[in-house]
């Protein structure tokens, strides 16, 4: 099962602009018939060639531009601010959308007619429309086989076609259309007859089978639900797993703590390590243990086993208390975490392995180093699903205005913090069909439990942001700071990635609808340093980082970043099989020095084990 996306790993970037250019279906992306936009992450047109709306036909699209993607760090951040509501709420966009349609009447009438006579068809079962085979929402055969619910499946499918074409007929500038695909996206797949508890199939089956009562479980799901934030169907439940038993489990110690963080030092797993260690920088909005996920897709169990001394952070879930922690606060205390790290392990040197947020964090602290003569510290810099240029290219507007920018940073401002789990409903609308209405069929319809899934677990386990480290990414992104140098500073000191000297290695996730790959190709570009090497894997957001070998369905391509043009650099770069993890603990250990004898205990330069891991602020809520 692909990993959900992590709303609260906090990547920063989403790929709701519906106008964004396209590239050809045989490589990453396509476009139906009927107009719907077909992305890299849509497995299913790659295995059918049929668009996810139900369309007969895919067609290949202008492969110019794919960078132009994604919706950028300043306009996501200032969604949960806002809350749903205000995305839906009529706004000028609707105004414009409606006044386009209005001026092609001809068009708007074409296409009534069109689904007049569709719906005419349908009526008397002569009409062949169908559910894209891969569409789990009408896979009960009842759809098919029940005259009344296929024919209201038919007449769903029909209008929904018929909506995105108008959508796309109105020919909306990207920030319009950005704004209506939410609206229209909230709307029809909400009204989905698959939604409906009385119209489902499952619905009715379940309640048969159990005597009715899966509809007293859903009920009781529903208002469990409901009663807290977000305000959305359980993806997993809350006792599914146990941080420090079934997740987070890999043995190790407490090394260091501060108010911003507690340093994990974990057990060496062979008799000899080597000499240079890796430092983990997690994302700032969720817990470290996507790293240490369960025994067997732990990245850091994986690393250890490959002798390498493996460090992470983990960050302390803020209050309002801390509403003044900002990028200097979270750069500082990278900073101490490296100090602390090769204080214990008599290193000069240290790998420092940053994902999503953390990766934006440590690349701006890894200019800092360079820029003060100390970047020699830095034995490797990895970035893992981390965007740092954040605008759409060619669009030289931010995505929303300074005012907006404002309204949000001081919203923040008041409660002290950005709420997770605000952001949390953000991501999730991103992807309603298999994110929120998926669940809602699931525990409430069938009044099922979710299945237990680690990655999901994680992902509901969110923390909040400081009001400060929210107000400065807000404005990075709103300037798109980091993709010019010297625009923003890391402890005063300008900031200009360009100049970096260490060695770099960049992962993305191909069907990643959070990082979009050519966003953090694009970010890779703008490091420099004497060696850059650039991993694309064949997996999604999280996947691309729990991925451990053995599955003989992942592949990655590796290359360097001198190629300017994505699909060019996808065409020529190198193909491999099963997990990236043996490519990357490889790298590691080429830059890592010789071996020498494991410690045998934890700790040093007057630091002892305080506590197991994973630590008391994991425990935070």
């Amino acid at each position: 099962m692909e990993a959900a996306c992590p709303a609260v790993c906090l990547c920063l970037w989403s790929t709701g602009v519906a106008t964004r250019r396209r590239i050809t279906a045989n490589t990453l992306s396509g476009g139906g018939s009927c107009g719907e936009l077909v992305s890299v992450e849509s497995r299913l047109v790659r295995r059918i060639g049929r668009c996810p709306r139900g369309c007969s036909t895919v067609v290949a699209l202008d492969t110019d531009g794919f960078d132009d993607i994604a919706v950028p760090l300043d306009l996501l951040l200032t969604r949960p601010v806002f809350g749903l509501a205000e995305r839906i709420t009529p706004n000028m966009s609707w105004r414009r959308f409606a006044i386009n349609l209005a001026r092609q009447p001809g068009v708007v009438a074409s296409r009534a007619g069109t689904l007049g006579r569709e719906l005419g068809a349908i009526a008397a079962g002569r009409s062949e429309i169908a559910p894209a085979r891969g569409d789990k929402r009408f896979a009960d055969p009842a759809w098919v086989g029940n005259p009344i619910l296929k024919r209201t499946m038919q007449a769903y499918l029909a209008a929904n076609k018929t909506v995105d074409q108008l959508f796309s007929d109105a020919k909306l500038d990207w920030r319009d259309a950005e704004r209506m695909r939410f609206v229209l996206d909230f709307v029809t797949e909400g009204l989905a007859p698959s939604n409906i508890p009385f119209v489902n199939p499952l619905g009715y089956k379940a309640a048969i089978d159990t005597g009715g009562l899966s509809m007293v479980r859903g009920l009781r799901h529903f208002v469990t639900d409901m009663r807290k934030a977000p305000r959305l169907p359980s993806m997993v439940e809350s006792d599914a797993f146990t941080v420090g038993e079934t997740v987070a489990a890999t043995a190790g110690s407490v090394v260091f703590r501060d108010e911003v963080f507690e340093l994990i030092q974990y057990t060496p797993q062979t008799d000899q390590v080597w000499t240079v260690p890796v430092l983990m920088v997690p994302p700032v909005i969720n817990k470290f243990y996507v790293l240490d996920i369960s025994p067997g897709r732990s990245m850091i169990e994986y690393f250890l086993q490959q002798g390498h001394q493996v460090f992470t952070i983990s960050w302390r879930n803020p209050t309002a208390q801390q509403r003044d922690w900002g990028f200097d606060t979270y750069g500082q205390a990278i900073l101490d975490a490296l100090e602390k790290v090769q204080e214990i392990t008599h290193t000069e040197r240290a790998h420092v392995q940053a994902s999503c947020s953390g990766g934006i964090l440590a690349a701006m602290v890894a200019a800092h180093l360079t820029a003060i003569g100390e970047g020699g510290r830095l034995a490797g810099l990895t970035l893992m699903v981390t965007v740092l240029d954040q605008y759409q290219a060619g669009v030289a507007e931010a995505a929303i205005d300074e005012e907006t920018a404002d309204l949000a940073i001081a919203k923040s401002a008041r409660q002290g913090y950005l709420d997770g789990q605000s952001l949390a409903e953000v991501f999730a609308w991103l992807r309603p069909t298999d994110l929120v209405w998926r669940y809602w069929v699931n525990n409430y319809i069938e009044g099922k439990s979710p299945a237990p899934f680690d990655v999901l677990y994680w992902n509901a386990d969110a923390t909040r942001m400081a009001a400060a480290l929210h107000r400065d990414m807000v404005q990075m992104g709103l300037h798109n700071a980091l993709a010019t140098p010297g625009a923003i500073s890391m402890l005063g000191t300008p900031v200009d990635l360009s100049a970096l000297t260490v060695d770099t290695y960049v992962v993305a996730g191909i069907t990643d609808h959070i990082s979009p790959w050519p966003a953090c190709y694009r970010s890779a570009r703008l490091l420099s340093g004497t060696d850059p090497r650039f991993v694309l894997s064949s997996s999604g957001h999280i996947a691309a980082l729990v991925n451990p070998p053995g599955n003989h369905k992942a592949s990655y391509h590796v290359g360097a970043v001198d190629e300017s043009d994505t699909t060019a650099w996808l065409k020529q770069a190198e193909k491999k099989h099963d997990s990236w993890w043996p490519d990357f603990a490889a790298w590691l250990g080429e830059r890592s020095d010789s071996k020498k004898e494991a410690p045998s205990s934890l700790g040093g330069a007057g630091m002892t084990p305080i506590e197991p891991a994973p630590g008391s602020y994991v425990r935070e809520h």
